[in-house]
């Protein structure tokens, strides 16, 4: 259902004597959304057990705190799509958290291999200045459709934010490869696994976006941060997985052995 199939006009009404009934069946039988609904609420749960049971070291935190942005960005496309709240700055909004996952996941996977140094502070300099630039053009910020599982924008500089969107995560996977060759920890190696098989699901929409895209079809393009964020949903349940594999349970308060950021 477009944005304009949501607009009953009181003209309309006037001329066709069960045209408000329609409208109300129509309504009722719209399903834009719910699939963000589902996944955020699936999310929510995870992320209230991940608090409850997981350890709270800084790699867990790290790990739940990309889960928690996941699912803020699954409520507001539901806010979007369902609730009618298609406004240029709900788009922003939208748009302006979503940025901050690639960074953050970039921080996180540096944390598991116990990378310290303050240049990484440097990977959330794209998103930034995406972030400031994107508050001086809302007006060209739209949602110009919604589906079941995804929305569509219209955004300024699609495909400059795309690709750097889109490098922190290729990094990540360079990351987890080169740690993976090189893993001698078993439980480090374990988490490398899980959050390598991850990152590439999450990148299976975009380089399908980018392959179209060279091919002259930007079709995928336009709705590819929302299709990522669902894909991403397979993400989430790896990042739980990592968590309750790093925290320590009752009979193992005596092991010495830990991963980076478990202190």
């Amino acid at each position: 259902m477009n944005l304009g199939e949501r607009v009953i006009t009181q003209s309309a009404t006037e001329q066709t004597p069960g045209a408000t009934e329609k409208n109300k069946d129509k309504q009722m039988n719209n399903w834009d959304g719910l699939g963000s609904l589902l996944i955020a609420c699936i999310e929510f749960i995870l992320l209230i057990n991940l608090l409850i049971f997981a350890g709270k070291n800084k790699l867990n935190k790290l790990a739940m705190m990309i889960i928690f942005i996941l699912m803020i960005y699954q409520l507001l496309e539901l806010l979007m799509c369902q609730a009618g709240l298609t406004s240029s700055l709900m788009a922003y909004f939208a748009f302006a958290v979503i940025s901050l996952l690639p960074p953050i996941n970039f921080i996180f996977v540096a944390e598991l291999y116990n990378f310290k140094t303050k240049a990484l502070i440097l990977i959330f300099l794209p998103a930034i200045i995406f972030i400031l630039y994107y508050s001086f053009v809302l007006d060209q910020f739209a949602v110009t459709s919604c589906a079941v599982l995804y929305a569509t924008y219209n955004y300024p500089l699609g495909d400059l934010f795309g690709l750097f969107y889109y490098l922190p995560v290729l990094a990540v996977i360079v990351l987890l490869v080169r740690g993976i060759k090189k893993g001698k920890n078993k439980k480090t190696l374990f988490i490398s696994k899980v959050l390598l098989a991850g990152n590439i699901i999450i990148s299976i929409p975009a380089a399908a976006a980018f392959i179209l895209m060279a091919t002259g079809d930007y079709y995928l393009i336009a709705k590819i941060e929302s299709i990522m964020c669902k894909f991403a949903f397979a993400y989430t349940l790896c990042l739980s997985v990592v968590c309750l594999y790093n925290s320590k349970r009752i009979d193992e308060r005596n092991n010495t052995e830990h991963l980076p950021g478990n202190k």
